[in-house]
């Protein structure tokens, strides 16, 4: 198997794992609190990642490499799982999967930033496009959109295009795997810290699909989802295996229907889908 093809497989099986964050959070923060549980699916991801690096005797990053490690550490450990968690409070996973069409989008629009590339005039009429789609959808939802939720879920998008973005970049160099490693124990103290602070005066109502919600966020979105996807960007390239994100809301999608039997209607699966032809545009220039 070639390099290329080892990373179309990573980044596919990342993506995968990915689709399954929102409708576990959204399990998850029914019985825990936001911070609780950002904290707590970071600190156990930390710690598992801790273990991991000194199992293989991870090479230490350079010192220079530590500000993108605290810029991903913002975006993805933090930013991301602590905006979705509250939105996940105001909306549900199925509505929340359409901002998740951006997601491609914002770590483009990251990566042009970072790289200093100049995309094509298209790129643009694409982006605007596709973000004004978005919020034509959220202001026209009526009594199912909320705009605390669809507020918090936009700058979701935004934090972890940044920090995809700054982690692909510097995956080529790191390596894929070592990279959320490195982030999660830069967070750790952290994380612990306000984990302990926030932690819940008893446990006794949580309930056991609030229990599996947080292990599959801590272990495969936090950690196991994000090995595969920073290999796959830096084995077959940022630009091309970035494009798998578009399949992630319609797997997002159908779980939310299958798992928590959440309404799915045409006109969500319709913006959706439009959203993924906008980023593919833009994509495609940029």
């Amino acid at each position: 198997m070639d390099v290329k093809t080892s990373g179309w497989i990573n980044g596919f099986l990342g993506v995968l794992i990915f689709s399954g964050s929102l409708p576990a959070t959204r399990v998850a923060v029914a019985d825990f609190d936001p911070v609780f549980l950002t904290a707590a699916r970071a600190s156990i991801a930390g710690i598992m990642a801790l273990v991991l690096l000194a199992a293989l005797r991870a090479k230490r990053p350079e010192r220079s490499d530590l500000s993108s490690l605290a810029i991903i550490a913002a975006g993805v450990v933090v930013g991301f799982p602590l905006l979705t968690a509250l939105a996940l409070q105001h909306i549900t996973s199925a509505h929340s999967i359409v901002f998740i069409g951006l997601l491609p989008l914002a770590t483009a629009i990251f990566a042009v930033v970072r790289g200093g590339e100049r995309p094509a005039p298209s790129f643009w009429l694409f982006a605007g496009f596709g973000a004004a789609l978005v919020a034509g959808f959220a202001l026209t939802r009526g009594a199912e959109a909320s705009p605390v939720g669809d507020s918090l879920m936009i700058a979701a998008v935004i934090v972890c295009g940044l920090g995809y973005a700054e982690g692909g970049k510097l995956s080529r160099r790191l390596g894929g795997w070592q990279v959320i490693c490195w982030s999660l124990t830069l967070a750790l103290p952290l994380m612990l810290l306000i984990g302990w602070v926030a932690r819940p005066a008893t446990l006794a109502g949580v309930g056991g699909p609030a229990w599996l919600g947080l292990a599959y966020i801590s272990l495969f979105s936090m950690l196991i989802g994000f090995i595969f996807w920073y290999r796959g960007l830096a084995e077959g390239g940022v630009a091309a295996v970035g494009q798998l994100q578009l399949l992630q809301p319609f797997f997002g999608l159908a779980l939310a229907a299958s798992l928590l039997h959440e309404p799915v209607g045409w006109s969500m699966a319709a913006v959706t889908l439009a959203v993924v032809v906008c980023v593919a545009g833009a994509k495609r220039f940029a």
